[in-house]
């Protein structure tokens, strides 16, 4: 899932990862719904997809859930 074969590499959770990475990146502290908006201003993906990426963000030690709060990793 995270590079299939199958579909477009746009709808992969390491493309859209990425978009999500890069608005943590800016903010360093952003909350989760600011940041659900802030991603949609630059692609639109569902919120399903939007959790999956974060799991995968949090998986490979980039942020960090706090208090509804999305926390860069340093």
């Amino acid at each position: 899932m995270l590079l299939p074969d199958n579909i477009a590499p746009e709808d992969s959770i390491y493309y859209n990862g990425a978009i999500v990475l890069q608005v943590v990146q800016r903010e360093h502290r952003i909350s989760l719904t600011n940041l659900f908006c802030e991603v949609n201003k630059h692609k639109t993906i569902s919120f399903s997809l939007f959790l999956l990426c974060l799991d995968w963000l949090y998986l490979i030690d980039s942020v960090v859930i706090q208090n509804e709060e999305v926390i860069l990793c340093s």
